[in-house]
């Protein structure tokens, strides 16, 4: 039998289960055989009769993805509360778990469940109450109790970011991943690299040659000449000695103070 406490276990209840035998009890479970006040917790017993049919309520604390949220004991007739799924068959022979009465559990994924199921009880009815406890329903002249506590997520969050992390690529990888081929940054300093570092950038030889001789281009009647051309015409300026123009003759008379 389980231990009444005020101090809250530390794994919440992730199983309800009924046996018809002590000695077929699944490994990691606990089956409650005693009432708190002693006597015998068979769920099934007849007072009028010494029947050999036995069921005792078992649960476990293994940790696995869902807890047990909420429990909850109806009547055989009544309609299964929505969200539950009752206990229908023992857990060791698959027969009737219990008469007159239908266990229901509320089964919820650990990391969604605020509260959880951490404790029950059975205890002889009317008889007291348990602090911290709350009675489900009676069952043979016994009342059903459960206790229930809130689920430490913050811890189980830490360790979900802590694998999740764990298992992240670097940054520097899903950079390397999401390059193009023929471009790939290296990190020198401030520096950064490229595919066209290195590469010796010149003028294409066809360029170096210019034409020896301009073709004349006629724009709306302006010619375009070339230099050789201009500096032609000059040269034969020069050696026919044309008149100055008035202007520049006043000017040559002003400078010789004529």
């Amino acid at each position: 039998m389980s231990e009444v406490s005020n101090q809250l276990p530390a794994d919440p209840i992730s199983a309800v289960g009924v046996v018809t035998s002590l000695s077929k009890v699944p490994d990691d479970y606990y089956v409650v055989t005693q009432t708190t006040d002693g006597s015998d917790a068979d769920l099934w017993k007849d007072g009028l009769f010494k029947s050999k049919v036995t069921r005792y309520l078992c649960f476990t604390r293994k940790t696995g993805p869902d807890v047990v949220a909420d429990m909850k004991l109806i009547d055989i007739k009544d309609a299964l509360p929505e969200g539950f799924t009752p206990v229908q068959e023992t857990m060791d022979t698959k027969e009737t778990a219990m008469r007159k009465k239908r266990l229901c559990v509320k089964i919820s994924s650990r990391v969604a469940a605020e509260t959880a199921v951490y404790d029950i009880q059975i205890i002889a009815k009317s008889k007291y109450q348990l602090v911290n406890y709350t009675s489900i329903g009676d069952i043979n002249n016994m009342g059903l109790w459960y206790r229930k506590g809130d689920l430490p997520q913050h811890l189980l969050s830490q360790k979900t970011y802590s694998g999740a992390k764990a298992d992240m690529p670097s940054n520097t990888a899903s950079r390397k991943t999401t390059c193009r081929p023929d471009y790939e940054q290296h990190s020198s300093g401030s520096h950064t690299m490229t595919a066209l570092d290195d590469v010796p950038f010149v003028i294409s030889e066809k360029f170096y040659n210019s034409p020896k001789e301009m073709q004349q281009v006629n724009l709306m009647g302006i010619t375009i000449k070339s230099l050789a051309e201009i500096e032609e015409e000059v040269s034969r300026g020069c050696n026919a000695r044309l008149p100055l123009t008035p202007l520049a003759q006043n000017a040559k008379q002003t400078v010789l103070g004529l």
